[in-house]
Parts: C-alpha cells; structure tokens; sequence
C-alpha cells in the first residue's frame, strides 16, 4: 500500500511512544511507516513489538513521512483503521451454521481507497458474508474508504490475511470455490457456474490477480469487453460479476 494524500491527520499516529502506546492498548493499525535507517533504543524496542505482532510495516524515506504531517514523528507514521477485523474463519462457520452457502469478496493487493470503499458497498448490497484484504500492499480503511463504501464498512465484515495463498487453500478445503477475475482467460463470468460457497478474488489495479492466485483458483472468468478499451476499473469489474454471481443464486 502507498501512503496517499487521503490519509489525513485524523487518520495518522505520529511518533514511536504513542505508537507503542496504542499497540499496547489493541487500536487496529492498518500500516506503519517506518523512516529508511532508523536507530536508536526506543525505535529498537518498536522494531522488536511490530515483529512480535506480525503488525504491517513498509520503509521510506523521511522526504515521504514529511509530506503527511508537520508533526514531528520521530520516523515513524501509522494509519489508524476505522474497522476492526475479524476472523475468517469465524465468519465462514457462522455463515454455515446459518445453513447459508458462504460469498467471500477477495481483494489482491487493490490498493485505491476509492475502489475499496466502492467494492464495499457493492459486497454489501449483494450480501457478500466477507471482504477480506492483505495485512500489507493493501488500501488503507480510512475515511475516505468509509465514506466511499456510504458506511458499509460499518457492517461487512473485513478480514485482514496475511498470506492470501494460505487464505485461498483453507477456503477451498472448507469445500468453498475459488474464483478469480481476470483479462488472462476465454472463460466468460456468464458462462461458469458462479452458484454455491464462493469466494471471488478482484486483483490490484495495475498488475491483477497474482499469477500464484490465479494457477490456485477453481475457475477464472472475465467479462466481455465489446468496445475498443481492454479492461475495466476494478470496482466496476466486481459489480458486474458480484451481481452475476446474485442473478445465478436467485434463478
């Protein structure tokens, strides 16, 4: 994930003790920025705290962390998510025990705020169970992410993997199909069955589906694409397919 323009000052945590401090208390971190070449005891002492937590982090330099805030960080910048997640498989086991066939909203790397919050409340209108993202190269769940999903991050669960490819064998072996959506294929969405436990994975913007996600996958479809343009921005493409996916359910 790239650190953009749409995280504000509300959205950050500035400086290593305050960060130490909300790690300690249990505030879900959705990134932290580390400054390229950072020392000293107490950054030490963060280091050892974001290994033992498996917390995401990505380093860059002081020029990248001076243009978010004019506080002074010490080095160190996080994003505060404005959703707590939640755990995959206790989402996939309520949904079975309320003798309903599991939609899983797959997220490779999207790392568009925008396109984020617009999945979300699509997965929602459609009633997706899940919307789960990478703990790291993954948009931030910001404001601007909930404001683009009109609140529906508020009620979709989201579930933060840090291995997809572990993600996807688990789901498959919970007897959940694996569908990936990508321009690499013939397979039309509305020629594949697309009915039952599902679970779609979207890739990022610029690179799609990891080639790993797709060789894993039960099916990979894609949409027509009639006109002269090659491919559609993701948020759209998941649409279209999600709402496949609820035409086939309701036939």
């Amino acid at each position: 994930m790239t650190m953009t323009n749409s995280n504000t000052e509300a959205d950050l945590l500035c400086g290593i003790r305050p960060l130490l401090e909300a790690i300690e208390a249990g505030k879900e971190l959705d990134k932290i920025y580390i400054q390229k070449n950072l020392q000293g005891a107490l950054f030490k002492e963060l280091w050892g705290v974001i290994k033992e937590h498996k917390l995401p982090y990505t380093v860059v330099p002081k020029t990248r962390l001076d243009k978010f805030t004019r506080k002074n960080h010490q080095g160190v910048i996080a994003t505060i998510s404005v959703v707590q997640s939640v755990d995959l498989k206790e989402v996939v086991q309520a949904t079975w025990e309320k003798g309903e066939d599991p939609l899983i909203v797959i997220l490779d790397r999207v790392s568009d705020v925008r396109n984020l919050g617009a999945i979300a409340r699509t997965a929602d209108a459609v009633g997706a169970h899940a919307l789960v993202t990478t703990m790291r190269n993954s948009a931030a769940f910001n404001m601007d992410a909930m404001k683009a999903s009109a609140g529906a991050l508020n009620h979709l669960p989201v579930c933060k993997e840090s291995n997809l490819n572990e993600t996807v064998t688990w789901l498959q072996m919970s007897g959940i199909r694996v569908v990936s959506c990508s321009e690499k294929t013939n397979q039309l969405s509305y020629d594949t069955d697309l009915t039952g436990p599902l679970a779609l994975i979207m890739g990022s913007e610029d690179k799609g589906v990891a080639p790993e996600r797709i060789k894993a996958s039960d099916e990979v479809v894609k949409l027509p694409m009639l006109g002269k343009v090659g491919s559609l921005n993701v948020s759209v493409a998941a649409g279209a397919v999600l709402y496949e996916i609820v035409r086939q359910r309701n036939l």
